[in-house]
């Protein structure tokens, strides 16, 4: 079994994980250290400008069972991104706060069409640096709630 520095939490190749500040507060993510961003999978979006700032309306799926939720979020930044296809796309790149573990931090993530893939979300390498480290051969290490740090979580 993989150990980790105090503090740091041990991450399964998939997660549960929320992005309270967007109402989702249980997303199933893919964890990749190959990938350098994160990314959320939205059903559409488009960009406005209001006073001068730059803003993002999307709409999310959180799972196959509910509603779509429609989120608005200041444009952070956009960026080409190059998929593990080879595709190349540019992307809105959003701020906003990931919570894992019981824990929460800020990070990126681009929005983009994830239709077909079996996660909605993609969590990368640069929102897990300094704080995480992965098992690759692990799964949902952290349990099924994101807001409940792992040795909280009832016996199974």
């Amino acid at each position: 079994m993989l150990t980790t520095a105090p503090g740091m939490l041990l991450l399964g190749w998939r997660e549960w994980l929320a992005l309270p500040d967007l109402g989702l507060h249980r997303v199933r993510a893919k964890v990749d250290t190959g990938a350098r961003s994160s990314a959320l999978h939205v059903e559409s979006s488009r960009t406005f400008t209001d006073r001068g700032t730059e803003w993002v309306r999307f709409t999310i799926r959180p799972d196959s069972r509910r509603d779509c939720l429609e989120a608005v979020a200041p444009v952070h930044d956009r960026r080409w991104v190059t998929d593990s296809g080879g595709h190349r796309t540019q992307r809105v790149f959003i701020r906003t706060t990931l919570r894992l573990g019981g824990r929460s931090w800020p990070i990126e993530l681009n929005l983009t069409g994830r239709r077909g893939m079996l996660f909605p979300m993609l969590l990368g390498r640069t929102a897990l640096a300094g704080r995480c480290r992965v098992d690759p051969g692990g799964s949902f290490l952290l349990g099924e709630d994101p807001a409940c740090p792992p040795e909280t979580l009832p016996d199974r």
